[in-house]
């Protein structure tokens, strides 16, 4: 009896310590879970430091306040200069496709910018490749003609051809058809609105620079008048979080 006594303590001593080991194996997991999120946050929330910001981008409303664009007539394409909202919002609007800065899609990347890329063919010639890693990283592309040509007064064939044939290209590069236009230079005409309508066209859309005037809910911005769009950018996001707004996605509005 005694022998069997002596052979239950060890066995007994073994279970408690196979228990202890296993409830401290049971926490690492959680630990590493742990240590990984935080490592996914980190960067996140650093980004807005890395490009010299104060603060994060405040987040845009979820649900878009905004009344109904300005039709042009039965079936045609409104023509839409700033968004009528009463959220505190603005539109980051790019055109042509001459600017390939490769530090500007990290930093729509980084910063979750909801850009809107308006394209014309003939200028972004051999870079649409720049633009499917900015498209890949939350930009919107959208139509800025083939030729960059000035639609008003041309003839309805000349506008078509301009509209539908951008429309054509970026369907073969992106696989979407744009639903926004923003004519060349701001000109347009009924002949436009007419086009732009049989080429799938939702709105036609202009925007306002930049400059020194204070922001408006809705505003659309275009034209940042400097030759490096990425510090451009950088500036004005600046002063959007100092006038206390936020950039928004166009399309979310539209």
């Amino acid at each position: 009896m005694r022998v069997r006594a002596r052979v239950r303590v060890p066995v007994a001593a073994l279970l408690v310590a196979v228990l202890l080991s296993g409830c401290a194996q049971s926490v690492d997991p959680i630990e590493r879970l742990g240590k990984k999120a935080a490592q996914r946050v980190r960067p996140q929330e650093s980004a807005y430091r890395r490009w010299g910001l104060a603060t994060p981008l405040a987040p845009a409303p979820k649900v878009p306040a905004r009344t109904a664009a300005r039709t042009a007539g039965p079936g045609l394409p409104p023509v839409v200069d700033h968004v009528r909202t009463r959220d505190k919002v603005v539109f980051l609007t790019y055109d042509d496709g001459a600017e390939r800065d490769p530090r500007f899609v990290d930093m729509v990347r980084e910063l979750r910018l909801p850009v809107s890329v308006f394209l014309t063919d003939s200028v972004v010639g051999p870079g649409y490749g720049h633009f499917a890693r900015l498209r890949a990283v939350g930009a919107s592309v959208q139509n800025h003609t083939l030729d960059h040509a000035s639609l008003r007064g041309l003839p309805y064939a000349g506008q078509r051809a301009e509209i539908c044939g951008q429309q054509d290209k970026l369907r073969r590069r992106f696989g979407i058809r744009p639903r926004l236009l923003r004519p060349p230079y701001g000109r347009y005409d009924e002949t436009t609105r007419r086009a732009a309508a049989d080429c799938g066209v939702a709105a036609i859309v202009l925007g306002r620079a930049a400059d020194a005037h204070r922001l408006r809910p809705g505003d659309i911005l275009a034209g940042f008048g400097e030759p490096n769009l990425t510090d451009a950018t950088l500036r004005l996001l600046r002063r959007i979080q100092r006038e206390g707004f936020t950039p928004a996605r166009l399309e979310n509005y539209l």
